[in-house]
């Protein structure tokens, strides 16, 4: 195709930070929750910048000149990016200052500037100034015998220019760096304050005030905040002989000492000290970004989790128990009653935590084998597999060391559990392992069975909560099978089998979709309907992308919902007419791989850990996995159906990869999570079991 027909990646993504904007801007959302989607949008632009940003300016050094299939160089689209997040961050900066603060007071909750505070307030940050900040607190002189001081990573700074008041033979400078200590200390300090009120200082505006007693004997003339992003990609490649949970750590240590991608400064820091900045740090101009009056608005998840005023979050949700897990008597006989689907959060994650606690102290169960991808720093789950190892069972796990920004938990869980037993590996060489399996081995009367779990999540007791995801439970042998053959993989690189059920990348997860695609388009050439719903995070693989405007072309009807990247234009004349992109975006994260084929009245339902992104299809062990039961397949229709019909926190990707609100139809409003939560409340829990399947 064209490279007209193709939305950079970069651009793409960008626009869909856009949305999470949109959200703190948006009126309609409680006010703290909009303070949090300001969080989220920051700290999304900060991981964009330390790896995507950081990627592109490695081609640029390199010499790589190559374009993308949008037609765009490095050099053409970091320009177009850093023309884009200037934009962006100019719209953060007002929605912050001039709605959200004022806001904010007007509810009581206070961001108190030094000159604002009382006597009571004064007196109580300058006994915390002493007693937790000043022995931490170290000034840098920048100087010819002090050489310019490591900025780290994310972390706030003040720039300081000084002039000596007195007379001294003692050396002086004229400009100095005073870290702001915010890994030990809050951003927003909580100040006394009056019954219903909240009052904060910033940190940074704290050592601003007490920066005389820092410096004795010098004049403050001015002081101003940074804040640097550096480069924390890294790419293992190892020899086989070389062993993984070193070079990971050595990657994280290294990840510390990237090269700078982007400086965000006061705007009035003067023109030198910013020259002096930009020359220290190998940037250009175009990695410059000034904000007036705050910096590093990743901290307000700090000022969302110190309020605690519901009326201003969203109205609570209890996930709702699993059913068929509350009417048995205990999980293995509910599973043998038939395929289990878990909706999370709607439904409680503590059905997993049950399943893999249930096993690990079951005298039956003879066998656990897990992959871990993110794991929290307090797992129950890892836990539970400790205990298992401890008692004697067979405990096989799959922690994946290279899971970005959570290596340092993942080693420290992977040393755990060898230390009780557990037999760990990490992976296959030159793959990260992505997909999200459990297998429990269980000695019945009848004999051995196997019960599983498949996923589109992590098993993460704390992303659970805010990440929408499905869940298979499952003892149909054929589904034992394959996952037997997927461990044996895993674990001792042994070529698998035919699978029944499964399918795995980079084994032939392309060519699987691509296939299915194509076969719609035969459908609808056939004269017969043709129909595809896929729900993916991104959408970026040019050669699934082709397809899917051929299929258009052939008369296929194609609606997507992604919520990040999507490189595919829809509503193009003659190429994408058929196709229909919407993204959600609303308090929980979208993270479910859903895929529907119609299949000419033989409807195919698929669920993945895999998004349609090159990544997931060549460089990680990813599956895909049908739902079977039929009553399964129509609760995953209706789940499609209300996320497509969300005109409230819908938005409808244009042709150029700009994004509008879905259009209401009618005065009836349709928000898809609140639909999606009420939808599984009505599920009755005490209902009678259906009858169990064959276990094929």
């Amino acid at each position: 195709m064209d490279a007209s027909t193709y939305i950079n990646r970069e651009l793409s993504w960008l626009e869909f930070n856009r949305r999470v904007l949109e959200e703190a801007k948006d009126e309609s959302v409680p006010l703290l929750e909009r303070v949090k989607f300001l969080a989220i949008f920051s700290s999304n632009l900060d991981e964009f910048f330390m790896v995507r940003v950081a990627r592109l300016k490695a081609m640029l050094f390199e010499g790589d000149n190559s374009s993308d299939p949008d037609g765009l160089t490095p050099a053409e689209a970091l320009t177009a990016i850093s023309a884009r997040v200037h934009e962006l961050a100019a719209e953060q900066h007002l929605c912050f200052l001039n709605t959200i603060m004022p806001q904010l007071s007007a509810e009581g909750i206070h961001l108190v500037r030094p000159e604002e505070m009382s006597g009571e307030q004064e007196r109580f940050l300058e006994e915390y100034f002493l007693r937790m900040l000043y022995p931490i607190v170290t000034p840098l002189a920048i100087d010819p015998a002090h050489p310019f001081p490591y900025l780290a990573n994310r972390s706030l700074c003040l720039v300081v220019s000084l002039r000596p008041t007195l007379a001294s033979r003692l050396p002086h400078t004229d400009l100095s760096i005073v870290h702001i200590p915010t890994h030990v200390a809050p951003r927003f300090i909580a100040l006394p304050a009056r019954e219903g009120q909240h009052a904060f200082m910033l940190l940074e505006d704290t050592l601003r005030h007490y920066l005389p007693r820092l410096y004795h004997g010098f004049e403050i003339r001015s002081c101003h905040a940074i804040r640097v992003t550096r480069d924390a990609d890294f790419l293992v490649s190892r020899r086989r002989d070389e062993d993984l949970m070193m070079t990971i750590e050595k990657g994280v240590r290294d990840r510390r000492m990237g090269d700078a991608v982007r400086l965000q400064y006061d705007p009035d820091l003067p023109v030198g000290t910013v020259t002096q900045f930009v020359e220290e740090l190998e940037l250009t101009r175009e990695d410059l970004y000034p904000g007036k009056g705050f910096t590093a608005f990743t901290d307000l998840f700090q000022l969302y989790a110190a309020v605690n005023l519901p009326r201003l979050k969203d109205r609570p949700q209890a996930p709702v128990p699993v059913p068929a897990f509350e009417r048995a008597p205990d999980i293995w006989s509910a599973i043998r009653s038939g395929d289990v689907l878990a909706f999370h959060p709607y439904q409680s994650f503590d059905a997993v935590v049950r399943f893999v606690e249930e096993a690990a102290k079951d005298p039956k169960v003879l066998a656990i084998k897990m992959t871990l991808y993110r794991v929290s720093p307090t797992s129950p789950i890892a836990q539970a597999l400790a205990r298992a190892a401890e008692a004697g069972k067979e405990v096989s796990v799959l922690v994946e060391l290279q899971a970005r920004f959570d290596e340092e938990a993942n080693i420290t869980w992977a040393r755990a559990l060898e230390e009780v037993g557990a037999h760990v590996v990490y992976g296959l060489v030159g793959y990260k392992t992505h997909c999200k399996v459990c297998l429990v081995v269980r000695q019945e009367a009848d004999g051995i069975r196997r019960y599983c779990h498949l996923a589109t999540g992590n098993y993460n007791v704390r992303t659970a909560g805010v990440y929408s995801d499905l869940g298979l439970f499952t003892c149909r042998e054929t589904f034992g099978q394959d996952l037997t053959e997927l461990f044996n993989l895993l674990t001792g690189y042994t070529r698998p089998q035919k699978f029944h059920h499964l399918l795995l990348a980079p084994l032939g997860l392309r060519e699987y979709f691509i296939t299915s695609i194509r076969r719609e388009a035969d459908h609808a050439r056939a004269g017969q309907p043709g129909r595809i719903i896929a729900k993916v995070n991104s959408l970026v693989d040019p050669s699934v992308i082709d397809e899917l405007y051929l299929a258009s072309q052939a008369g296929v009807e194609i609606d997507l919902i992604v919520r990040g990247m999507c490189s595919l234009s829809p509503g193009l004349p003659g190429i994408s007419e058929r196709i229909r992109v919407i993204s959600i975006i609303d308090r929980y994260l979208e993270h479910a791989r859903i895929f529907y084929f119609q299949n000419n009245g033989k409807p195919e339902y698929l669920l993945a850990s895999a998004d349609w992104m090159q990544r997931n299809f060549d460089r990680r062990v990813e599956i895909a996995f049908p739902v079977l039961d039929e009553q399964h397949q129509a609760r995953l229709k209706k789940i499609l159906e209300i996320q497509l019909g969300d005109n409230v926190k819908g938005w409808r990707i244009q042709p150029d990869g700009s994004s509008v609100r879905t259009p209401s139809e009618g005065s009836l409003s349709a928000r898809s999570q609140e639909q999606l939560y009420e939808f599984i409340r009505a599920e009755p829990v005490g209902a009678a079991t259906r009858a169990p399947f064959d276990l094929d």
